[in-house]
């Protein structure tokens, strides 16, 4: 069916180790390329958080002015409707919907409130998977859950955490 052309006497084709090198060369370049490609979506998954969190920021701000100069209670729950209670935001209109972390299993932000008096501070987080991205040099690494270093002192804090890194964290 098919003619072999020959031409003073040779095949035409590959030999079996030239597809092999070139089979492993392509295999090299491409664990190359998935290592770089992991690395960067890491890093675009924690460039995302450090931007919710700042989103989350600005609507906390907003609800502060609108209601009455305090920020909205926490509660322990976070689930697909209720998200530490920052589903208060939404439900005043200050932010459309609560960002949500891109890959933690509970995928909530961390968010803590005083328990009792005015709320007039919070503590707010997140966890990013590169301990050395740069947000980490500017966060408070404060701890919510009364031990030291306390995030504001005298105040009690619902659903209090642990603020250190790599948690990214920030408080008012």
């Amino acid at each position: 069916m098919f003619k072999q052309s020959k031409r003073d006497g040779v095949k035409k084709g590959f030999t079996l180790i030239e597809l092999l090198v070139v089979i492993a060369i392509i295999g090299v370049l491409a664990s190359i390329v998935l290592a770089s490609l992991n690395s960067a979506r890491r890093k675009s998954r924690d460039a995302r958080r450090v931007t919710d969190i700042k989103q989350i920021q600005l609507a906390l701000e907003l609800y502060f002015d609108g209601e009455g100069n305090q920020y909205p209670l926490a509660s322990a729950t976070c689930n697909s409707t209720t998200a530490y209670g920052l589903e208060a935001l939404v439900t005043e209109g200050y932010i459309p919907q609560v960002p949500r972390d891109p890959t933690a299993t509970v995928n909530c932000y961390s968010f803590a409130a005083p328990s009792t008096g005015s709320r007039t501070t919070y503590h707010l987080g997140a966890t990013l998977e590169e301990s050395s991205h740069q947000a980490l040099t500017g966060d408070k690494d404060c701890n919510s859950t009364g031990a030291a270093p306390v995030c504001v002192s005298g105040v009690t804090y619902t659903n209090g955490f642990v603020g250190t890194d790599p948690l990214y964290d920030v408080i008012p």
